[in-house]
């Protein structure tokens, strides 16, 4: 099994999680990620323990404090501090989960090989590396020995590679632009303005646990159930081998 070591190469993992309710998570991202020799941190600082008007006033405007529920704020504000300690310690880029990650394939030769080819994108970038959202370049994409697609706008938040460029960029606008969605959402408002681009992997690395029925979330529709299972294997059938067969506006041709 092929291992990326994320420190050499400056970089960090960083897992988005809560402080409390979220035990059982925690305890299989610790498992998880030791079986597949990657180091990681936690980023916990964005939890609505230490929420104040002070933190929250910072980094979202008014009307998305209002509308967006306290765990939905924790979570993107623990993306958003992930991308200032990132900065904060000089790294590169960084690998960012939601946590409740399942690893698809031989997860870490893709991931290898995603870090590899990476290196040849202009800097200012996301890549994401999940299908929560089941949208993937169509069969017409696809070209060979190629994992990254140029597209429009994002997948889902619940893991992606981010790189400092992307990070500053981000920073810098938030600095005269709160941010006023949640973070899946909000990536798309930084994408359309300008301010990072996006690529998809192909093959995707990841499935969050909150939407293929495995796990569930206080911040996630579904829940975990045998019948969210089923469905999710079927929505995914259909969107692997027969929504392929027909163009995907969302991607790039370059």
């Amino acid at each position: 099994m092929s291992r990326v070591d994320i420190e050499e190469s400056n970089a960090n993992v960083y897992v988005i999680h809560a402080l409390k309710g979220y035990e059982v998570h925690e305890e299989r991202i610790v498992k998880l990620f030791e079986e597949h020799g990657l180091k990681f941190q936690f980023m916990t600082s964005g939890d609505p323990k230490y929420f104040s008007k002070e933190l929250l006033d910072r980094y979202f405007t008014k009307e998305a404090q209002e509308r967006i529920s306290k765990g939905a704020l924790s979570c993107t504000l623990n993306h958003i501090l992930a991308y200032e300690r990132m900065i904060e310690l000089d790294q590169d880029y960084a690998v960012v989960f939601e946590n409740d990650p399942f690893f698809l394939g031989d997860f870490n030769q893709m991931l290898a090989s995603v870090v590899t080819e990476q290196k040849n994108l202009p800097p200012g970038f996301i890549v994401s590396i999940e299908i929560s959202s089941l949208r993937m370049p169509s069969f017409w994409d696809m070209k060979k020995g190629k994992h990254l697609y140029k597209a429009c706008l994002n997948r889902m938040a619940g893991a992606y590679i981010i790189d400092r460029k992307a990070c500053e960029a981000i920073i810098s606008y938030l600095k005269t632009k709160k941010c006023t969605h949640v973070i899946d959402n909000w990536h798309n408002v930084l994408i359309r303005q300008g301010v990072c681009n996006v690529y998809w992997a192909h093959p995707p690395l990841i499935e969050q646990g909150s939407h293929n029925g495995l796990m569930s979330s206080t911040i996630s529709s579904r829940s975990k159930s045998w019948t969210s299972q089923i469905q999710w294997k079927l929505k995914k059938a259909y969107k692997l081998y027969i929504r392929r067969l027909f163009p995907e506006s969302r991607v790039i041709s370059e």
